[in-house]
């Protein structure tokens, strides 16, 4: 049974690198498309953003010399060359999917439009968000609250490397201790910078949990959207505030 009918799964490009961390490793995509699977057959929507880290950063690239504006583009355009990649991985699993776009490339993909995505997920593809919000300065995490508060999801998963929230990186610091529930607010106050403030602040008021947890674990995913303790829990306090 599945405790969230309805998902938004963010994907850093980092993860489609594999251990080489740039590039696209062919064997990590079966792994994304074969846990997906696995939670499309508990019967919930699923909805996927994806970064472009992999291929191009617009915030390095600002600082290595080029514009950051023109270098966020670069950014949103490598997210859909990863957008096309998990689609094909996806489609070769037997999981139905659609990408949609927030900058417009109609031999490619669909642009993105709200009802046609909850259409999509109504009929069972997986809608694959690429492109970002289309503009600069905006990261794909603020992209991924954007668009989970658009379409109506239960929780927003955050799938990294590392098994959940901690209170400095435990890829530095052995012993970093990991947070297993926390509010938005209390992310947003201590800096923890599992994602920005923006989308933190989004999803607090919209009251979208979060659930951050290690995509390298099999079968977290759809621990996660049964309900199953893993990662960390960012949720709305019994306050009522992040």
């Amino acid at each position: 049974m599945a405790r969230y009918k309805r998902i938004l799964l963010k994907l850093s490009g980092e993860v489609f690198g594999g251990q080489q961390k740039y590039g696209i490793d062919l064997e990590i995509l079966k792994v994304l498309a074969e846990e997906i699977k696995s939670v499309k057959k508990l019967g919930v929507d699923i909805a996927v953003v994806v970064g472009g880290g992999n291929i191009f950063r617009g915030v390095s690239g600002a600082v290595k010399g080029i514009d950051r504006a023109t270098g966020d583009y670069m950014g949103m355009l490598a997210t859909v060359i990863n957008s096309l990649a998990l689609q094909d991985a996806l489609e070769r699993a037997d999981v139905p999917s659609r990408v949609q776009t927030a900058i417009e490339m109609r031999a490619i993909a669909e642009p993105f439009i709200r009802r046609r995505a909850i259409r999509h997920m109504e009929k069972g593809r997986v809608v694959i968000l690429a492109a970002g919000t289309g503009n600069p300065y905006f990261s794909t995490d603020t992209t991924a609250a954007l668009r989970a508060a658009e379409l109506d999801v239960d929780v927003v998963l955050k799938a990294t490397k590392v098994g959940g929230v901690y209170d400095k990186d435990p890829m530095v610091h052995k012993d970093a201790k990991k947070f297993k529930k926390l509010s938005h607010m209390t992310l947003i106050q201590r800096r923890l910078r599992v994602l920005d403030t923006t989308a933190a602040s989004l999803c607090m008021e919209n009251r979208i949990p979060i659930i951050v947890l290690d995509l390298t674990a099999s079968g977290s995913i759809k621990k996660a959207v049964q309900g199953r303790e893993v990662g960390t829990l960012i949720t709305v306090d019994k306050k009522g505030g992040g």
